[in-house]
Order: C-alpha cells, then structure tokens, then sequence
C-alpha cells in the first residue's frame, strides 16, 4: 500500500509507541521520521490514503490505552460479539427508551446514570467521550476527567502513571504537539471518540461489562500539518462497578473495529478541516 496520507505526504513512520486508555498491554507503534512535504499538498485518490488512516489508527489506540497503564487489563476476550449471558443486539436493542437523559454532572461529565443495563450503556459511551478527548492532554482536565469517570481507588493508584504517559516528550513530539501537551500556532489539534453504538456484554446487578463501538478522530488540521486528522474505528469493553450512586470504571479493553470500507471521498482540504475542527463542537451527552 502506498504511505499517501491523502494529503500529498508520503512519510514514512517508524517508532515505537505504548499504549494509552484501556487494559495493560503495549503496542507497536509507527511514527514519523521524514519530512516528506507540507502534509496538505495535491490531493489523490481517496483511494491511496489507507496506509495512513492505518497508521493514525495505531496512534489513536494509543491514546486509547494511556488510563490503565499498566493496569491488570484481561486478554481482550471481554469485547463481545456475544455477552456471556448469551443475549445478541436486535434493532432495537439500542434505540432511545423514552427515559430521560441525566441531569446531574461531575465536573463537566454527566453523572447519576441509572441503575440498570440502560445506565450502563449510556455511562460507558460517556466515558468513552471524555476518555478519548483533547482535554486529557491537559494535566488539570485529565486528573478531573480520571476522578469522574474511575473507581476512587482505580484513579488515585493510577494518576502518576497517566501524568508519565500524557506528559512523555517523545509521545507528544511523535505526535506534533508542544511540550505542554498544545497544539502547535496555527493549528487546531483534535482527539474525539464518537459513539456509534453499545451492547451489554453482562450486566449482574452492581456490575456491568459495557462494549462501546466507535470511531475516533485524531490529528493535527492546519496548514503544513504532518499529522493529518484521520478516522479509525474500535470497540471498547468497559467493566462498571455501581458505586456512590452511580457507575465507575475499574477496567477496560480495546480492540480495532469493526472498521467499514470506507468511500471514494477526496480528503478535504487544510483549511475546511481546520474549520470543521473549531466550528463543531462534541457532544455534551452520548446516547
């Protein structure tokens, strides 16, 4: 496959990298080492631009396992095309209710997720949202974020290990961030998980194993970008514990996909995405 990243730039990635949110596990990272042009030159076929999607795809799962590094993490077995209670998703199986949303926040997470399966379907898609933001590269908002969304004990055994992977030089040269975890001038960076959907693997009253499939956008938009934003696709398996009134984390796992083809759409240029980036805004509350 060519190294087109659907921008004009053909940079080759080496590297090493480790992981980010989910389960303790490493993974092999490529990052990149040429210059290789501005990042937004001559669009080509959307065609040739599979090899960075998967590339940025890998980066992305990185930030996706930062939370528990080095946390106990299970082999993965838990993402669940079947829950162990043998239940299968149907159409509606995830379809809105008619209950209300919550009302309560956590900082600026929502809280006070009801306790039952529905609950814990919509407190692992917010999670997930909060897990997979920009906002996490902030040393104040990633302790904030870690403090709603895990298990007390969970967030204060593992707050040193999140401050030594979000704030690791090499990570964020890797990829194109300042020192401070910022973009830099005159681009926009953007790390989002969006929901697509969630399915209950086991639910047993005060515990629940929650997968939440999604795509994540990552990267850097703005004119002489080397990071483009880019889209990949994974599932994550989260276990909740009812606590305090209301559903933590204690663990989770990741996996890729299930990724669909994507269309024969040219990229668009720097400056939309750009746009794109600072004129929409993420969602407060997932499903």
């Amino acid at each position: 496959m060519s190294h087109d990243d659907g921008y004009g730039n053909d940079s080759g990635r080496t590297g090493d990298g480790y992981s980010t949110i989910g389960g303790t596990r490493q993974t092999r990272t490529r990052l990149p080492d040429g210059e290789g042009g501005d990042g937004y030159g001559p669009r080509r076929p959307a065609r040739n631009s599979r090899s960075l999607v998967t590339v940025v795809g890998v980066i992305v799962l990185l930030l996706g396992a930062i939370a528990f590094a080095n946390m106990g993490g299970g082999d993965g077995s838990g993402d669940g095309a079947s829950g162990s209670n043998g239940k299968t998703a149907d159409a509606t199986s995830t379809a809105a209710t008619g209950t209300k949303p919550v009302t309560g926040k956590n900082g600026e997470i929502p809280s006070g997720f009801a306790h039952d399966e529905q609950g814990a379907q919509s407190a692992a898609a917010n999670y997930s949202v909060a897990l997979g933001s920009a906002e996490m590269f902030d040393r104040e908002r990633r302790r904030a974020i870690a403090n709603a969304v895990y298990a007390p004990a969970v967030a204060t055994a593992r707050q040193g290990d999140l401050d030594n992977v979000y704030s690791d030089q090499s990570f964020l040269t890797n990829i194109g961030l300042n020192a401070d975890g910022t973009a830099p001038a005159g681009q926009s960076f953007i790390s989002r998980s969006n929901p697509v959907g969630t399915k209950v693997v086991r639910f047993s009253g005060d515990t629940a194993s929650v997968a939440v499939w999604y795509s994540a956008l990552f990267g850097l938009a703005g004119e002489g970008s080397k990071n483009p934003v880019s889209e990949s696709w994974f599932t994550n398996t989260f276990e909740l514990t009812w606590i305090d009134g209301d559903w933590k984390v204690t663990d989770f796992t990741q996996k890729d996909g299930p990724a669909p083809v994507g269309r024969d759409q040219a990229a668009s240029p720097a400056g939309e995405m750009a746009d794109a980036v600072e004129q929409f805004g993420g969602f407060t509350y997932a499903r």
